[in-house]
């Protein structure tokens, strides 16, 4: 069995441990809700079991969502086929990767009359090195797997849209097509701000001809830029960085306005309310207008999740389900849930869950191009690579997204 075969084997494993940690959970916690039905209280021994369940439930999650991760991350070693000037920028990237010799990528950069190193130096990574990159961080960056995401070759990307919407009308076959009024069209500019990552290397892994020099350094890189952009994308404030989606004024749904993100609130400070709490994620979940609904998630922290895993509908239905494929996510209430450990955990006043159609939402802004800088002299004997990449982001949709406040209304 080869390593990809092997990484296959271990997601289909633990996808089912998933399964069956999820089915021990609904089994206790039914017993749990028995016996406070009978004795008003539960046993002690019942809840430190659903807790412990609850924590190897979170742990299947983590172990399959790294395994997932794995089998889409190539082997040091491997070195696919690429086109002919792919196969060139690879050669000559190899050998300023390993040895610094620049003269193949300065060549390169003549021949296609681009301006690859920038004011602080550094050279690009090959195209198709940066597209593995992209796609396995949106397996670790939550909102990149879910937004709109846009590649730019310039320093920002501007929006245009009308704040009234397109005028129109009915008319007959034959009847004259009266003018049209004036709509007011404005724009929002999303700036890509610079991201970096530094990591070091020895030069007996450089010498290595075995090792694929640009995916070990992919490796290093995917997994920091993802959480550093995740965390962006939820809270960041705008300067050097992009606007989180709780970054934007918040107002109450009654009070919505463009500009704003619109919450309901939980009815209780910083809790569920303690009878039917399922009924304020209904409540949230049809603040969002009807087309929206149809392609909407929600986004929450881990510790929001486990909360909620114990809801159960009047059925006796659990509203929380575990992911129906490998590579799903699992859903709450027929929706796909998103997890994400930079929303909120639930506190007095805080926005710990959010409900919208986030493709619509939110957009990110790619640009083009990840540059490394080959640095042997800061950091002797070690070789550092200063490597780039520059992403925006920010709400495109004001009404594609609802929040969830834990308070009460006022």
């Amino acid at each position: 069995m080869d390593i990809q075969e092997t990484k296959a084997v271990d997601a289909a494993s633990a996808f089912g441990e998933l399964h069956r940690a999820f089915e021990a959970f609904r089994e206790t916690n039914d017993e749990r809700l028995g016996q406070i039905e009978s004795r008003l209280t539960s046993d002690v021994i019942t809840e430190e079991k659903l807790t412990r369940i609850d924590r190897a439930l979170d742990e299947a999650k983590s172990r399959l969502d790294r395994a997932l991760l794995e089998q889409s991350r190539p082997r040091l070693g491997e070195t696919q086929m690429r086109e002919s000037d792919q196969r060139e920028h690879k050669a000559a990237f190899r050998n300023y990767m390993r040895s610094g010799d620049s003269v193949g990528l300065k060549a390169l950069e003549e021949k296609a009359m681009s301006g690859s190193s920038g004011v602080d130096g550094g050279y690009l990574l090959t195209p198709a090195v940066e597209r593995d990159i992209l796609r396995r961080m949106a397996n670790i960056s939550p909102i990149r797997a879910v937004a709109t995401v846009r590649e730019i070759s310039t320093a920002n990307y501007r929006l245009a849209f009308s704040q009234s919407g397109p005028a129109t009308g009915w008319v007959a076959e034959a009847d004259a097509r009266p003018m049209t009024a004036n709509q007011q069209i404005t724009d929002t500019t999303f700036p890509a701000m610079e991201l970096y990552a530094m990591p070091a290397v020895t030069q007996n892994l450089l010498d290595d001809t075995a090792v694929d020099i640009e995916q070990w350094l992919a490796s290093e890189i995917e997994t920091v830029f993802a959480e550093q952009e995740g965390k962006a994308f939820i809270t960041g404030d705008g300067v050097n960085k992009p606007m989180g989606l709780l970054s934007y004024p918040k107002v109450a749904n009654v009070n919505w306005g463009s500009g704003k993100i619109g919450y309901s609130v939980s009815g209780s400070p910083g809790a569920f309310p303690s009878s039917n709490p399922s009924d304020v994620l209904v409540d949230l979940i049809y603040t969002l207008r009807a087309g929206y609904r149809q392609n909407a998630s929600f986004l929450m922290s881990r510790r929001t999740q486990n909360l909620i895993r114990k809801f159960r509908a009047t059925t006796g239905e659990y509203l929380w389900a575990p992911p129906s494929a490998i590579g799903m996510p699992a859903n709450l209430m027929n929706f796909p849930l998103i997890e994400s450990e930079d929303m909120p955990d639930m506190g007095q006043d805080t926005y710990s869950i959010a409900f919208g159609d986030l493709r619509r939402a939110y957009l990110i802004v790619d640009r083009r191009g990840i540059r490394v800088l080959r640095d042997p002299y800061s950091s002797k004997p070690y070789v550092l690579f200063y490597t780039t990449k520059r992403v925006g982001g920010g709400v495109q949709d004001f009404d594609a997204i609802k929040l969830l406040k834990f308070g009460v209304p006022g």
